[in-house]
């Protein structure tokens, strides 16, 4: 599990249970100078997003401020994650994608899924003009020479625009767009909650189960509040043994509104949306 820090921590475990500190407990020593450059005054590498194609682990990772979308993307690889493998090595590769106050997007919160025909996207997107995608080439992980569009996948028209935190997981014959709604990182008060569209193609139009699109501010609720863990978003999807399980953070209320790393079990309905079974 790679997650929000300095350096970007890593955690391990065998049953998603019980989890402890992975080695060497974090990818990078020092921020990337590129994104330095680009944000000097981050030092916290935000919403990393692990997959692995082409031989090789893809950790997308972004650097950005709060309330600015002069933000960037990053890609660093490795050929495995066993730190005691003696081809164990984070490669830096650099820019993917950033963002200026000219860009009516912000580049946080990567995403990468691979289509059904294994060509490579990244979702991305936070508040502005909402979520959108890109298509990567499938060599270097970067964008796409041969497809520069931007898709436009998810927006909100409320509450600030507050839509982020983009994952999409391929399932049966659709794709489902999961994102956060609403404000994180304000501990008891985060109002965090993902929702989720769907859509026969990967650049949508994405539907929720009430038919409004994405695009027009829908998506149907998965997670939500409870007297002692708020703000449940930000999620991200692991199958494992024929079972999906949603991975996210909710804020502790009864622990100083610390976030928490939260599990549960995704289900799918006869009807094919889905919904979390926190007592798995």
């Amino acid at each position: 599990m790679f997650s929000t820090g300095i350096g970007i921590p890593v955690r391990q475990s065998a049953d998603l249970r019980t989890w402890r500190k992975a080695q060497p407990g974090k990818v990078f020593q020092e921020m990337p100078d590129f994104a330095h450059a680009i944000v000097p005054n981050q030092f916290d590498i935000w919403a990393p997003d692990i997959s692995y194609f082409n031989g090789r682990y893809h950790l997308y990772y972004s650097v950005s401020t709060f309330g600015s979308n002069r933000s960037v993307i990053g890609l660093t690889t490795n050929s495995t994650l066993d730190a005691e493998n003696e081809a164990f090595n984070w490669i830096d590769e650099g820019i993917v994608i950033e963002s200026t106050s000219n860009n009516n997007y912000n580049c946080i919160d990567p995403n990468l899924i691979l289509d059904t025909s294994g060509t490579p996207w990244l979702a991305f997107g936070s508040f502005w003009s909402g979520i959108k995608l890109r298509r990567l080439d499938y060599n270097t992980g970067k964008l796409a020479l041969g497809d520069s569009k931007t898709y436009a996948l998810a927006q909100r028209f409320v509450n600030n625009g507050a839509i982020e935190g983009a994952y999409i997981f391929h399932k049966g014959d659709n794709y489902y767009l999961f994102t956060s709604f609403d404000s994180c990182c304000q501990g008891r008060d985060s109002t965090y909650n993902v929702r989720v569209g769907r859509s026969k193609v990967i650049t949508g139009p994405y539907i929720d189960r009430d038919g409004v699109a994405m695009l027009k501010g829908g998506g149907t609720q998965v997670t939500f509040y409870s007297e002692r863990w708020r703000g449940p978003g930000h999620n991200s999807l692991i199958e494992d043994g024929g079972v999906d399980y949603m991975v996210y953070h909710a804020y502790d209320a009864q622990n100083s509104g610390i976030p928490t790393l939260q599990i549960d079990r995704l289900n799918w309905g006869d009807d094919g949306w889905p919904w979390t079974d926190p007592k798995w």
